[in-house]
């Protein structure tokens, strides 16, 4: 990642939400491909060396993205539902754990995700809340490497956009 570009990841636990603020090295256009198109994602998503595998992706609102992160003795399955979209502005969306049938598996928390793009020219901000509705929710997440993978994610994400 270039140096000079914005990135900053904040835990507010007083109001339950992960804040991470991600400036990319390419137009609007091209980075909200990548976060809304599941060919791409599945490029980028997973911290290697998992994989994002995705099985359905309807992106609008009510569409539902279910895919796995596959590593090399497990996968996990995660769905996205969507619930809002302002098309190269901002989406938001619930986000849970589930089976490879998109049942969703209550034992782990749900992730209400808002993610707004602002256009810079040649650079785009993504802007991404992450909210939970209980703190003990974010700090199981916390605990489960999410920062780590994240920003993993968001690395591979900067590599792809740089190779296209």
């Amino acid at each position: 990642m270039n140096s000079n570009l914005i990135f900053d990841f904040t835990v507010d636990k007083a109001n339950k939400q992960i804040h991470v603020k991600r400036e990319f090295a390419a137009p609007v256009q091209k980075v909200w491909s990548a976060w809304t198109d599941s060919k791409i994602l599945d490029q980028w998503w997973a911290p290697k060396p998992f994989k994002a595998v995705t099985k359905s992706q309807e992106f609008k609102v009510g569409g539902t993205w279910l895919y796995a992160m596959v590593g090399p003795d497990f996968e996990h399955w995660c769905r996205a539902d969507y619930k809002t979209i302002d098309v190269l502005k901002s989406y938001t969306g619930l986000d849970a754990f589930c089976d490879e049938n998109g049942n969703i598996n209550m034992d782990f928390p749900r992730m209400s995700w808002d993610v707004s793009f602002t256009d810079k020219g040649t650079t785009t901000i993504v802007d991404i809340k992450v909210s939970y509705d209980k703190l003990e929710d974010l700090e199981k997440i916390i605990e489960m490497g999410f920062k780590e993978g994240f920003t993993a994610g968001l690395g591979n994400l900067d590599e792809l956009l740089a190779a296209s």
